[in-house]
């Protein structure tokens, strides 16, 4: 259904919880209306929730964004909308831990590709020739810290993330003269059920201190509207390890990794680092 309105349209993806849910917050108290995407039950609530701050459509779409149909359904919901998008944030997301070799599923390494990286391709895709072709819109790709250093114990899910990043680096390059920004967003370890979904919960980025995603959040909306190339959000700690890993070699990395995603690395204490 279209609706009058003179507010924007938002659409962000991952937005049942977590970051995305207090990005969909973001857009809704700078003046957006919303639709809103995720696969779990908790996307009504939210929805629900992001109605009450007042002023704001907030539409939902319940879709599994790791399967191709599931993408087209939120196309689909997009373009029922009658409107055209402002800004996107493409930011569903999924990680497992574990040993690649003995440990970890095939069927959850395939969909962390699915969801991380073929459904960021597709809803890319699909979003960003309208916004080409008006000359307006700002598009947020969330990445992570995880991008930039080899994932040991959680292989697949960095790897996705490197790509996404180069992703949107190159789709920002070859937008720069269209009126379209592309920004990322690179969290570090943030207080979301990410690490309880992945089974990371005995590992000592898991049981460690984690970023506030509300905190998080508001650094990547203001980078978006800055048009920024990107944001390294959260805690002064991630900023430096951005820093830092530029200089550090691979190798270095993936054995710094390993230190913090091997399973069985807690603190006895529970006290993260």
């Amino acid at each position: 259904m279209t609706h009058v309105t003179e507010r924007p349209l938002a659409v962000v993806t991952g937005a049942s919880s977590g970051i995305g849910y207090e990005l969909a917050r973001q857009f809704v108290e700078h003046g957006y209306d919303v639709l809103i995407a995720a696969e779990d039950a908790g996307l009504e609530t939210a929805g629900a929730d992001l109605r009450r701050d007042g002023g704001a459509q907030v539409q939902t779409c319940r879709t599994d964004l790791a399967t191709y149909d599931g993408v087209e359904t939120l196309c689909q919901a997009i373009a029922a909308t009658g409107r055209p998008i402002d800004a996107v944030a493409i930011n569903a997301g999924r990680g497992a831990g574990g040993d690649f070799a003995t440990e970890t599923a095939l069927r959850d390494e395939l969909n962390i590709i699915d969801v991380n990286v073929t459904s960021t391709v597709h809803l890319a895709k699909r979003v960003l020739p309208g916004m080409v072709e008006r000359g307006a819109g700002k598009v947020l790709f969330t990445s992570s810290i995880a991008s930039t250093m080899p994932g040991s114990y959680q292989a697949v899910y960095n790897a996705s993330k490197a790509f996404v990043q180069s992703f949107s680096e190159a789709v920002r390059n070859e937008l720069k003269d269209t009126g379209v920004t592309v920004t990322s967003l690179m969290p570090g370890p943030t207080d979301t059920n990410f690490f309880e979904r992945a089974d990371m919960m005995d590992t000592k980025v898991g049981a460690g201190k984690k970023d506030d995603p509300a905190k998080v959040a508001e650094q990547g909306f203001k980078a978006l509207m800055d048009g920024d190339d990107h944001v390294v959000a959260g805690s002064f700690k991630n900023k430096v390890q951005a820093v830092v890993g530029k200089a550090l070699p691979d190798t270095a990395k993936a054995q710094m990794h390993r230190k913090m995603a091997e399973p069985g690395s807690a603190p006895e204490s529970g006290a993260g680092a």
